[in-house]
């Protein structure tokens, strides 16, 4: 190693490193952003063009099929112009040209997420809500979809379980409340009803990336069964987390019955443990979260009305979804179909079943 490489390592070059590697990462994200907005004009523009054309010359179905075969064509090998997309922008327009907020809000996420909003969401406040939580938290096309499917925008009106503005800092309890769920969506693990609470903590590991994208943004994960000693005595906790934003410790437990007011003053006791044994003299106190499968809410107030340690209840929600083991085992709607019919040629006309 020379004496300059010496120098470096000696100096505060990793601080600059990590300035410049910033940079640069934000500056892709922005490029990226610019070039998504531009896409996104273009396309609202194209269906534009062709709703005036139409109405202008009076043309039908036949000239979005011509441009299309005449685009592709001349931009050979660029994909984005096929028949269906062209319809797809014409809708686009259709959609938004009367609502300046939404317009605004729409060049801001990919025209693949747009497509998943507008298919599957026909409320303007629904879309509004989808939209933002896209650009907010980066969604992607599964990840929005699921989103959707499982009907996040409720959240918007849920009055959440928790004891945030009464031990917390207004800013921080603003943030806390914002960083809860009111309910979460477990169907990624694909099973109709609860399991053991260590089943379940199983699963959600094995299922990680799905569980952290549910749990939101800025929650980072330290450990699941983590453990905390108190005078020779160890104690568990299901997960912990740090969060970024809230610069505090989180800790989850997860309970597969009712919420029961014991639930509160365990969690009382973990938080205790991890602000005097774990946390970092520059952090915020520790915040629990305990997700159960059914809250009474006068059960919550009073179990955290004397509990100076901020902690939340949430519930979640199993699939609806028959488990993929089940789908497997059960006929498709074609072949259902096809044995109807074969059940018809025996019954008279009055007793058809298709």
């Amino acid at each position: 190693m020379t004496s300059d490489d010496d120098k470096i390592l000696k100096s505060d070059y990793q601080p600059f490193f990590e300035e410049i590697k910033g940079k640069i990462k934000l500056a892709r994200i922005q490029a990226y952003r610019r070039i998504n907005r531009e896409v996104i004009f273009l396309y609202w523009d194209i269906g534009k063009k062709i709703v005036e054309k139409q109405e202008q010359f009076g043309w039908g179905k036949g000239v979005v099929e011509k441009l299309s075969s005449d685009l592709n064509k001349e931009f050979t090998g660029l994909s984005g112009y096929s028949a269906r997309n062209l319809w797809d922008m014409r809708r686009f327009y259709l959609e938004y040209k009367d609502n300046e907020n939404l317009r605004q809000l729409v060049a801001e996420i990919p025209w693949g997420q747009n497509l998943v909003i507008m298919s599957r969401v026909k409320d303007y406040k629904e879309r509004e809500y989808y939209i933002s939580k896209t650009i907010e938290y980066g969604w992607t096309r599964d990840v929005l979809a699921h989103q959707i499917e499982a009907g996040a925008h409720l959240e918007i009106d849920a009055q959440k379980m928790h004891n945030f503005p009464q031990v917390l800092p207004e800013h921080l309890a603003e943030q806390a409340d914002k960083a809860l769920k009111d309910s979460y969506i477990l169907d990624f693990l694909d099973i109709s009803k609860p399991l053991h609470e260590r089943q379940l903590e199983k699963n959600l590991i094995v299922r990680f990336k799905d569980f952290i994208t549910e749990l939101g943004l800025g929650f980072c994960f330290i450990g699941n069964q983590y453990k905390v000693t108190l005078s020779d005595k160890d104690y568990f906790i299901d997960l912990l987390f740090f969060h970024r934003k809230l610069r505090s410790l989180v800790a989850i437990e997860l309970k597969v019955g009712a919420f029961i007011p014991e639930y509160a003053g365990k969690m009382n006791f973990y938080l205790n443990l991890l602000d005097d044994f774990v946390r970092l003299p520059d952090e915020n106190p520790s915040i629990g979260i305990i997700i159960c499968k059914d809250r009474n809410r006068f059960d919550v107030e009073y179990a955290l009305k004397r509990t100076n340690s901020p902690i939340g209840v949430s519930g979640y929600k199993l699939t609806q979804k028959l488990p993929t083991s089940l789908q497997k085992e059960l006929p498709s709607i074609e072949e259902m179909n096809e044995g109807l019919k074969d059940i018809n040629a025996y019954f008279p006309d009055e007793y058809n079943f298709c």
